[in-house]
């Protein structure tokens, strides 16, 4: 599946209906945005099993906001609704590739393990 535009409407929708789901934060006038988008969509279309996600910063700013974009590109990774990967800045295909592995290969009864307990201790403070 290729990449698709993900809006403030669609994005508890789409992170709900997706197991794993990436996501690309862009603007139309950022260069490495531009240098960045070939190579997610080749990975895109690699790994049809995952949802990729593009979000034009511009005309979803509130969704940029509330995800806490501070420079694009920043890409983004959930698996089972939990954020596991955020950096900014571009990434060529083997990076890409090697964030798309570790996010597969992740121990998710592990992750929500902690984040059980980071959730816990946050509650006692």
């Amino acid at each position: 599946m290729a990449t698709t535009e993900l809006t403030a409407e669609a994005f508890q929708q789409t992170l709900e209906d997706s197991e794993i789901l990436f996501i690309d934060f862009w603007a139309d006038w950022c260069g490495p945005c531009k240098q960045f988008a070939p190579v997610y969509e080749k990975v895109s279309e690699e790994h049809p099993e995952i949802t990729f996600a593009k979000v034009d910063t511009e005309a979803e700013q509130e969704l940029a906001a509330a995800a806490k974009i501070s420079s694009i590109p920043t890409l983004m990774a959930f698996r089972e609704k939990v954020l596991v990967f955020s950096q900014p800045g571009a990434l060529n295909a083997e990076q890409l590739g090697q964030v798309v592995t570790a996010v597969k290969d992740l121990d998710m009864k592990e992750v929500h393990q902690q984040v059980a307990e980071q959730e816990s201790e946050q509650s006692q403070s």
